[in-house]
């Protein structure tokens, strides 16, 4: 599989070096298999990708999977797996350079995963933990957090719906990818004690609209309990209620990630491809997720019969094709990723979405 992703990614535009369908996911497979291999030439190809796409950012977004800050957070740890000390350097500087431009409040900057502050704040994240004495610092992420806090506060001020409130283009999307979902777990994986009541009362709102089947609306409102996706539905709120219990400790997180992951199951595979966001690898993560917390065999059972399926991506099982077939997040290098995750459960890692 990784052989087909190698020749293809030459035949694609190099112009998109996002880590979700571009060149920068290529570079974050190669360095995760490198990890799990210790097999030097997936960290050379991690190299080669990344050096293409830190030439090529384009200043305008600040994400870790669709904008400069995921390239970036990777280079800086591709660099320093390389032992190359200074160039890490650089990447985490010009990653920290975006933070000014991310904290406003009177602009129109959103506070989701895949274009907004916490996505941003992901990637500091991400690098922190990857780099030894990476140089960020306390206060640049409390201050990112202050900001999600603080627009979170102002959405809600006019509203009955949460003590922090979050819209994206209009809407209070509840999933991963640009709700709730995302925005709270990457706040639980910070020092989020100072704003805990917040946060906390915003994780009970959010499952409180979880439906009967144990999927989650894709929308504050929608009534249509349709969209089983890592984006959109309970594969991303598996993440959320299990990270939830482990903090807070109270079983009603844990019995909200269960009922998620058993509707995943119910509703069997996906028609929409291989990859992460909206695919089977993406859905076969949350059982691997609570595989790791729980030990229960029956999550670890389901995560491979997800994988034996990705294992035929060949004969595409009458699937839509996406824009970017062989991509981290819509292709098979999502697939990729998550069976290299099946070689070793207890230490998988869902990219962008697990600290």
């Amino acid at each position: 599989m990784v052989h087909d992703i190698e020749r293809a990614s030459h035949s694609f535009e190099k112009n998109d070096i996002s880590v979700y369908t571009g060149i920068s996911g290529y570079a974050l497979l190669y360095l995760h298999l490198y990890k799990i291999f210790q097999d030097e030439k997936y960290i050379e190809t991690a190299q080669k990708y990344i050096a293409s796409a830190l030439k090529r950012l384009k200043g305008r977004r600040m994400t870790f999977l669709c904008g400069d800050a995921g390239p970036l957070a990777i280079g800086a740890v591709v660099y320093h797996t390389l032992g190359r000390k200074e160039d890490s350097k650089t990447c985490v500087n010009n990653l920290l350079a975006m933070l000014e431009s991310v904290l406003p409040l009177d602009q129109e900057i959103y506070d989701e995963m895949l274009y907004g502050r916490a996505g941003y704040l992901y990637s500091l994240l991400y690098v922190r933990k990857h780099v030894e004495n990476s140089g960020i610092k306390d206060e640049a992420i409390n201050r990112v957090i202050h900001s999600i806090i603080e627009s979170g506060k102002l959405t809600a001020s006019n509203k009955q719906s949460a003590a922090l409130s979050y819209a994206w283009h209009g809407s209070e999307y509840i999933g991963a990818a640009h709700g709730y979902i995302g925005i709270l777990y990457t706040l639980l994986c910070t020092n989020y004690q100072t704003y805990q009541d917040d946060i906390k009362s915003t994780i009970d709102f959010v499952l409180g609209i979880q439906y009967p089947s144990g999927n989650f609306p894709s929308s504050f409102g929608s009534d249509n309990d349709r969209l089983i996706h890592w984006c959109h539905g309970a594969p991303g709120g598996v993440y959320l209620m299990m990270k939830a219990h482990e903090i807070f400790g109270e079983e009603k997180y844990l019995e909200s990630a269960c009922k998620a992951s058993d509707t995943v199951w119910n509703h069997g595979l996906l028609k929409k491809g291989y990859g992460i966001c909206h695919g089977t690898s993406g859905n076969g993560y949350g059982f691997l997720a609570l595989y790791k917390y729980t030990k229960d065999a029956k999550y670890l059972y389901r995560a491979v019969q997800f994988g034996l399926w990705c294992c035929g991506y060949r004969e595409r099982h009458g699937l839509n094709t996406p824009d970017r077939p062989y991509s981290l997040f819509e292709g098979i290098a999502g697939a990729a990723y998550f069976l290299a995750d099946l070689l070793s459960p207890n230490n998988a890692k869902f990219p962008a979405f697990e600290l």
